[in-house]
């Protein structure tokens, strides 16, 4: 495995020393935003209240002032009491006497408002008011005073006093307090991070090494100790993690040779084993059952049973772990085959009874499905096709034995009927037994060269024979290849092949239907075909036509003879030959059969 060094920034080291320095500072900043609050508010109220206090004389003052009337010094008086109370913070004094005119101002470019009528808004209903505003023309902040002034008497308003002053200033002086306390705050915390880095490596070292030894385990190696530094808690967790390497070594080991062993098992095992873990997620899975699937390892693992196994519809995972039953999966339609799996399911219960999962055990039974539903058909079809016969024969056998046999007209024809009967058994039992000793290999193929051309030649021209002899007018034509085919087969069964299909189609042609046969050689086979014009074959049933005792119309069949062998048997002579037959067909056009032989050509010399 890859040992990544971790970078600084990311190393407990680095985090330690981080967390000392965040609390000093969320420590720090609370403090400072109290502090620098709480001085900020003193320091303002402070500053209104001077404020105030001064205003409320200078208004007291002013009252005596007004109220001399024809006095010629009066404007004088008032401009140098206003101009002497105008200090640093004062930015503007200004009185207005009770019908809102300007009286005097402090402010040298404004005194062109003496005398006229007063425009600020303060003004408009002559209350007291005390506020913070910001200067629209210095975007400043600016405390407003507006002061009633009384007469001598205390019980008329004679005029109003309007004072701004400078209460940005006071705002600076706190954001300097608080620039002086960041810097040192600042400083503070550099010195606490160089501390934390220090007391921070004591601690991480140990764990570091500690890490080490970890990757080593991790890729195998349990060789290596973790030096103890100490008696401290660090040092008696190093002491337990040499001891835990041990363990882990010998655990290992153990563990490995019983992984050795499970995995030869579930190798070697002919059928596919799946485990689960207690929430039905797929953990391990043998290479059996992923060829039984027909997925990959990466598809499955994780993934729940039930989804894999298609029971999802059906079961839960619960009823699995309860019920245990084998359950037949039919996956036909996923592969475009016939496959049936048997799965087999059984819990994992530790020794405390807790369920830690489950395992399933799956069999491919689609061969032996096959081959007993084969053998349940069979079984039908041979008894209902020997039933039949039977039951006929012993009807005219009581018939016989009742007293037809005294009827020389009826007797001759129910002996007759029952000696047909009785050769038709012979001819079915006679072909189950041909039947029987090509499946059990019993059968050797006596093969000679022959000239095939001849040989079909010689089949159809006693066709044609029957033909003439019969009331309906088939035509055979041939399309034969003008090339001499020779080929070594087995001539009694070609010649079978060949009647077993040509009687098919005489029995399915309609009157005056023309039976085409052909016969053409490819690079390596000779291709044998027999077309008709019958009814043809459904294309659902096209597959099964060299099924045993299968028959498209069965009532149509049986009246027409036959046991429902004959292609069958063709289909094993041909497939013994090494070769190969199939059927084409369209219904209400007609059917055609091929027959596929291999083929060398040989040299016209070979003969000389």
């Amino acid at each position: 495995m890859k040992k990544n060094r971790t970078p600084f920034f990311s190393s407990v080291h680095f985090k330690i020393a981080l967390v000392f320095v965040l609390l000093l500072m969320i420590s720090i900043e609370i403090i400072g935003a109290i502090f620098i609050r709480v001085l900020e508010t003193s320091t303002i109220q402070t500053f209104e209240e001077n404020v105030t206090n001064q205003v409320e004389t200078l208004a007291t003052n002013l009252s005596s002032e007004i109220s001399k009337k024809n006095d010629s010094q009066q404007e004088s008086n008032l401009k140098r009491i206003l101009d002497e109370f105008s200090k640093n913070e004062i930015l503007e004094v200004r009185l207005v006497d009770d019908k809102g005119i300007v009286m005097a101002t402090s402010d040298p470019n404004l005194q062109g408002d003496v005398g006229k009528k007063n425009d600020y808004e303060l003004f408009n209903s002559f209350n007291q008011k005390k506020e913070e505003r910001t200067d629209p023309q210095t975007g400043q902040r600016v405390f407003i005073n507006i002061e009633q002034i009384y007469s001598p008497t205390g019980d008329t308003v004679i005029g109003s006093l309007y004072v701004k002053s400078n209460i940005e200033s006071k705002y600076q002086q706190v954001s300097e307090i608080t620039l002086i306390f960041f810097y040192a705050s600042m400083i503070a915390l550099i010195f606490t991070l160089i501390i934390a880095l220090l007391v921070s490596r004591t601690i991480t070292k140990p764990i570091g090494e500690m890490k080490q030894q970890a990757d080593r385990i991790a890729n195998g190696d349990y060789s290596g100790q973790v030096e103890v530094y100490g008696k401290d808690e660090l040092g008696q967790l190093g002491e337990t993690f040499n001891e835990l390497s041990y363990r882990v070594k010998e655990t290992q080991e153990t563990m490995d040779a019983e992984r050795r062993r499970l995995d030869s098992v579930l190798t070697h095992m002919s059928d596919g084993v799946i485990g689960t873990d207690r929430r039905g997620n797929i953990i391990l899975i043998n290479d059996t059952a992923l060829n039984l699937l027909r997925i990959g390892t990466e598809d499955v693992i994780n993934q729940s049973i039930l989804e894999l196994l298609k029971l999802g519809d059906k079961y839960s995972f619960r009823d699995l772990l309860e019920v245990q039953e084998d359950v037949l999966l039919d996956f036909s339609e996923d592969f475009s085959e016939t496959t049936l799996i048997r799965a087999e399911f059984s819990m994992i219960r530790r020794e405390s009874g807790f369920i830690s999962g489950l395992v399933c055990v799956l069999h491919d039974v689609t061969k032996k499905e096959k081959d007993e539903e084969e053998r349940r058909q069979f079984v039908s079809n041979v008894s209902h096709e020997l039933r039949t016969p039977l039951t006929s024969m012993k009807s005219y056998i009581e018939a016989l034995l009742d007293g037809a046999w005294q009827d020389s007209e009826v007797a001759p024809q129910f002996l007759k009927v029952t000696q047909e009967e009785t050769n038709r058994m012979i001819r079915m039992i006679n072909d189950l037994l041909q039947l029987s000793r090509m499946d059990a290999n019993k059968i050797e193929l006596q093969k000679e060269l022959v000239n095939l051309n001849e040989l079909f030649n010689y089949v159809l021209d006693r066709f044609d024979m029957v033909i003439k002899d019969s009331d309906r007018n088939y035509v055979i034509k041939r399309e034969f290849t003008q090339r001499a085919i020779w080929v070594d087969i087995d001539t009694d069964r070609m010649i079978q092949v060949l009647d077993n299909i040509l009687n098919n189609a005489m029995k399915y042609s309609p009157d005056g239907g023309t039976i085409t046969c052909r016969l053409l050689e490819t690079h390596k086979n000779v291709v044998l075909s027999i077309s008709d014009e019958g009814l043809g074959i459904p294309k659902q049933n096209l597959g099964r036509v060299f099924d045993r005792f299968f028959r498209v119309d069965k009532a149509r069949s049986r009246a027409m003879g036959g046991s429902g062998l004959g292609l069958a048997i063709s289909k094993e002579s041909i497939l013994a030959h090494g070769g190969n037959i199939w059927a084409e067909s369209e219904e209400n056009k007609g059917s055609t059969f091929f027959i596929s032989l291999p083929y060398e050509p040989y040299e016209e010399d070979l003969w000389e």
